[in-house]
């Protein structure tokens, strides 16, 4: 935004910052607060400290680190009031979804970076990962919270940890436990729960998806094609008990009928189970494929005679007709009766919104380009950010005409008048 739109939208922006900065106490602490924010949403091609400060007149560098890097505000309770705002905000909205977004650094002291699979490059890289879920409705999405990965070496060197302040006693967290972590949060802050979407990495975690169900979230979580599965259901009857031993508490493996891979299953379906469904009007016109929908059961683990828990889900299959192998899979639960296909591809296709967040997050609002080391400091960057990400989204649902939410008040000046 210019300057001049900014301080068009100055009223605004104090309503909407005014309850979600009290946590924060001290007068100061929310004026920095809105400073920050404010230079998080003017334009500029670096949105870290000493940019800002430079962007907005009376704004101090010294005073901007301090209350970033080290201001003892009430992180949780800011995020907390936030998703609230954010749940109000998108009111019809139809899904969770769960994913990971990366951040390149050159140096080696930034909390949690390390070489690892870095998305903004597409290979191995020096970088910081985070793990973030989003809120979002069939027009919008926003963040509800994040949770930066810690890889085994910074928990495990206390020195190190030390050294960027993370929180005494750390343990590791795979990705997929910080994504339950965030799962859990939000349902403590009392938000309706939505099904789960989510790409592969989460979706091939077996344990992940029983976790949603003991949960009693629904979900629709992309897997790869060399998932295996049964189309018929597994759990055959236990032969006779010998005279001697132990009875048997699961069939062998050979009683057990081989599992499919995803292609196999795909290319053993008849034409009439495939069906051409349009899940949503895009930029270049309808969005639509070819799917079938079939019940499954997951075999992960059955070679080695593992025993999980297995439950009947949805493997939903993306073919278009001019490819020669199926797209994409999916395995779901979306209720206690066979959801519908339709919906079935709906919430399954609501994943795309998160690149979008991503991607804005980080060219319009700096997400990335937050240059302390230290993990209060992290933290409260990509809560800010996501304030300044919420309050874009507040503006776009106010110029719908047919938005039911009367915001804010749409004077540019405060009432009473400019000062």
């Amino acid at each position: 935004m210019k300057p001049q739109q900014v301080r068009a939208l100055d009223h605004r922006l104090s309503e909407f910052l005014e309850n979600l900065l009290e946590p924060m106490g001290r007068s100061e602490r929310r004026h920095w607060a809105r400073v920050y924010v404010q230079g998080l949403l003017l334009d500029g091609e670096r949105k870290s400290i000493e940019p800002i400060a430079d962007r907005i007149e009376g704004a101090d560098v010294q005073a901007l680190r301090q209350f970033v890097g080290q201001s003892p505000w009430a992180v949780e309770e800011v995020q907390r009031r936030l998703a609230l705002k954010v749940a109000d905000l998108l009111g019809d909205a139809e899904v969770w979804i769960l994913d990971d977004t990366s951040f390149p650094k050159a140096g080696k002291h930034s909390v949690g970076v390390a070489r690892q699979y870095c998305g903004a490059v597409g290979k191995i890289a020096n970088c910081q990962v985070a793990v973030s879920l989003h809120w979002s409705s069939p027009e919008a999405s926003c963040p509800l919270g994040w949770r930066l990965y810690l890889p085994r070496e910074w928990v495990e060197d206390r020195e190190r940890a030390k050294e960027v302040k993370l929180p005494p006693d750390m343990p590791y967290r795979s990705k997929t436990e910080l994504a339950l972590e965030l799962i859990d949060q939000t349902l403590g802050w009392g938000l309706s729960p939505l099904p789960v979407v989510a790409d592969s990495f989460y979706g091939n975690d077996f344990s992940f998806r029983e976790e949603l169900r003991n949960r009693r979230l629904s979900y629709a979580v992309q897997v790869e094609p060399t998932t295996v599965v049964w189309d018929a259901d597994p759990h055959v009857p236990i032969t006779a008990p010998k005279k001697m031993g132990r009875p048997r508490r699961h069939p062998p493996v050979e009683a057990l009928p081989v599992p499919k891979d995803l292609v196999t299953l795909a290319k053993d379906l008849s034409a009439s189970d495939w069906k051409n469904v349009t899940w949503r009007e895009g930029s270049r016109g309808p969005q639509q494929s070819r799917f079938a929908l079939v019940k499954v059961w997951a075999a992960h683990g059955w070679r080695a005679q593992k025993h999980p828990e297995r439950v009947p889900e949805w493997l939903l299959l993306e073919w278009p007709v001019e490819q020669e192998r199926p797209a994409k899979y999916w395995l779901a639960q979306l209720g206690p009766r066979p959801p519908g296909l339709r919906r079935a591809v709906k919430v399954a296709r609501a994943r795309w919104r998160i690149e979008l967040d991503y991607r804005e997050l980080k060219e319009e609002l700096g997400l990335d380009h937050f240059e302390g080391r230290h993990w209060l400091g992290w933290n409260h960057h990509v809560t800010l950010a996501t304030i300044a990400y919420a309050f874009l989204r507040a503006e776009q649902a106010r110029r719908k005409k047919n938005f039911w939410c009367d915001l804010a008040s749409d004077t540019s000046e405060p009432p009473g008048g400019p000062d």
